[in-house]
């Protein structure tokens, strides 16, 4: 490792950011009290042991006030995470919840990343301190823990670095000239949407808890509910219409919502290519999903015509978000139907946006590109270049997308062979492979709506969790700590 590697400032940061964590596991324990849960120790517990290892680390490096270098920077945000989910399974597996030590790590890195994978098969009896820890694990992970850190934290400096590793997309805008203050605007940004999605759905007829859980869950576009059903358990459009809204508005780009409502820039959101290309994706998905429910005499006699418009809109916009809801089991609609919404798996939302996937922006760049690439085999002496918003993409930036998209490919097929060898048959190893790399939860074959992760082997947990990271942080940031290159002076 390099000799320029500032273990104290290293350590510093990582202690307080277990500080946080174990004030986030705090909340929990209040739900605990309040609905007089016998887990509360469990959480008290598990809160203790965080702090005091955060604790120890800050103990260790108060007396360093350097920055940290680049190398400190990825590594910092590749662990976190890793020890953020270490620490975030003590609650599970203190109170017998979930009994093996995979099925913890596995349930709290789907959380944290924000893929909505669940090896619980009994969702409804669980305590409903640990239902909120979930959603919990969800909405902070959703926004990203380096950011929160760097909104709340004097310690990181400028940040442009740490910034850099988390945020999701190709290219990365400030909403005010120094890091520390994006960061708050984003996280600000973040709540008021959260605590208006709970405002409505209590409105609309859900009870506290529920909405609080659902709108953590919603706004991080994670997709861990309080019901085995999902969204299904409430028959009320109105609910289901509310959470269609916010899974749309937690998918654009946190800076376009910036201008939008408070700058008072709406004609920006909707002059966006990204966005408006997510709208006519969704559009056109909900439309064939919807004409092939109603084509299904089975589906929408059973349905009704509205219940089918809804769930295809709903499937729709649930995957390309990469949020993982459901409000029906989508592999018992014809397999046309099905496959077409497991390819929207890896689209995800908007960058910049607590969205999965590869990122529409990403797909519209590589889309443009090759179409260009014909015209410039006709006219090899035009210069042709790719646009995104009247404003022309870099070079670097294409190059960044091709090989962002050819490690995706990479890593899913090599994936999928992996849990192939391991037992799983091959609908199964793909869809999960694809679905937790792109955070989204819901599979295919057993592994879908209405399934869980609870029999995939006990390798393939350990191999889908490191997918679920390094997809939410966008294959670079993890992937660069295993090149010897990196880590030369």
């Amino acid at each position: 490792m390099a000799r320029d590697f500032n273990r104290k400032q290293f350590l510093l940061i990582f202690g307080t950011l277990l500080l946080i964590e174990a004030a986030f596991m705090l909340m929990p324990a209040v739900v605990a009290i309040i609905y007089k849960e016998k887990d509360l120790w469990c959480l008290l517990t598990s809160a203790g042991v965080t702090g005091i290892a955060g604790l120890a680390g800050v103990l260790y490096g108060r007396k360093s006030n350097q920055q940290i270098g680049i190398r400190e920077s990825y590594l910092l945000v590749g662990l976190v995470w890793i020890i953020f989910s270490i620490f975030g399974m003590l609650p599970f597996v203190l109170s017998d919840s979930i009994t093996t030590i995979t099925d913890a790590y596995f349930e709290t890195m789907s959380g944290f990343t924000t893929t909505g994978a669940t090896i619980i098969t009994d969702i409804d009896h669980m305590p409903k301190c640990l239902l909120f820890w979930r959603c919990l694990m969800q909405w902070v992970g959703g926004m990203g823990i380096m950011v929160f850190s760097m909104a709340v934290l004097p310690l990181f400096g400028s940040g442009m670095q740490l910034y850099k590793a988390e945020v999701t997309g190709p290219t990365y805008d400030k909403i005010q000239p120094r890091i520390k203050d994006t960061a708050r605007r984003l996280w600000d940004i973040y709540i008021v949407l959260t605590l208006a999605q709970v405002v409505m759905l209590m409105l609309a007829g859900m009870n506290w808890f529920d909405s609080v859980c659902q709108s953590l869950s919603t706004m991080a576009t994670g997709g861990f509910s309080t019901k085995q059903a999902s969204i299904g358990y409430w028959s009320s459009p109105l609910i289901h219409y509310i959470i269609i809204v916010f899974m749309i508005i937690s998918s654009i780009n946190f800076t376009l919502l910036y201008n939008a409502t408070i700058r008072h820039r709406f004609k920006m959101l909707f002059t966006d290519e990204e966005f408006r290309t997510m709208l006519r994706v969704i559009g056109v998905v909900t439309i064939y999903c919807f004409i092939g429910l109603i084509i299904d005499t089975h589906a929408s006699s059973a349905q009704g015509i509205e219940t089918c418009f809804r769930n295809s809109l709903f499937h729709s916009i649930s995957i390309v978000t990469t949020t993982g809801f459901c409000t029906d089991d989508y592999m018992a609609w014809p397999p046309a139907l099905w496959v077409i919404l497991f390819l929207l798996t890896c689209a995800g939302g908007c960058a910049g946006s607590t969205s999965g996937g590869i990122k529409i922006i990403r797909l519209r760049i590589a889309f443009k590109n090759i179409i260009y690439e014909f015209k410039r085999v006709i006219h090899p002496k035009a210069i042709i270049p790719v646009r995104i918003n009247h404003h022309v993409v870099p070079e670097n930036i294409i190059n960044n997308v091709h090989a962002f998209l050819a490690i995706f490919i990479i890593i899913a097929v090599f994936s999928t062979i992996v849990l192939i060898a391991l037992g799983m048959t091959p609908v199964n190893a793909f869809g999960s492979a694809v679905s937790c790399l792109s955070n989204v939860g819901p599979a295919l074959g057993d592994l879908g709506p209405a399934g869980t992760y609870v029999d995939v082997p006990t390798a393939g947990k350990w191999i889908l969790s490191f997918l679920m990271l390094i997809g939410r942080l966008e294959l670079f940031t993890i992937l660069l700590l295993f090149s010897p290159e990196f880590w030369k002076r």
